[in-house]
């Protein structure tokens, strides 16, 4: 009776951990302020892919666009958040692009993502 008492005491506590742990969620393209900034009509692919990186979808149907797609989820059972943002070329030459990203800057990311102990350690700070 207190193994069974034992396990079940166990289960609930960890079952609980989930629910109050709510890491939040980053997918996609995380575009910088800094690098949609430096976009500049002319640019070709690949100074473009240079500096927003891949995109998330290259349309077979249509090369000449572009769409850099991210989403955010900050609860377990909360909708997730997209943002979309469309480049279009004509030819080879970047013609415009629009579109809404993550403006948080990189430092506040990592700022929130730190709480989470989800990045990489520094290894610097750990050598004597």
């Amino acid at each position: 009776m207190r193994k069974l008492l034992l396990v079940l005491l166990v289960a609930l506590i960890t079952s609980g951990c989930g629910v109050l742990y709510r890491q939040p969620i980053y997918q996609g393209n995380l575009l910088d302020k800094t690098a949609v900034d430096q976009l500049q009509v002319g640019m070709d692919k690949r100074q473009v892919m240079i500096v927003l990186g891949t995109p998330s979808i290259q349309d077979p149907f249509h090369h000449d666009r572009w769409d850099y797609t991210a989403s955010r989820r900050t609860g377990r059972s909360g909708a997730p958040t997209v943002k979309n943002m469309t480049v279009w070329f004509e030819g080879d030459a970047l013609t415009k692009w629009e579109g809404d990203y993550f403006h948080e800057d990189q430092s506040d990311l990592a700022k929130t993502m730190s709480r989470f102990g989800n990045l990489a350690k520094d290894k610097k700070k750990n050598r004597r």
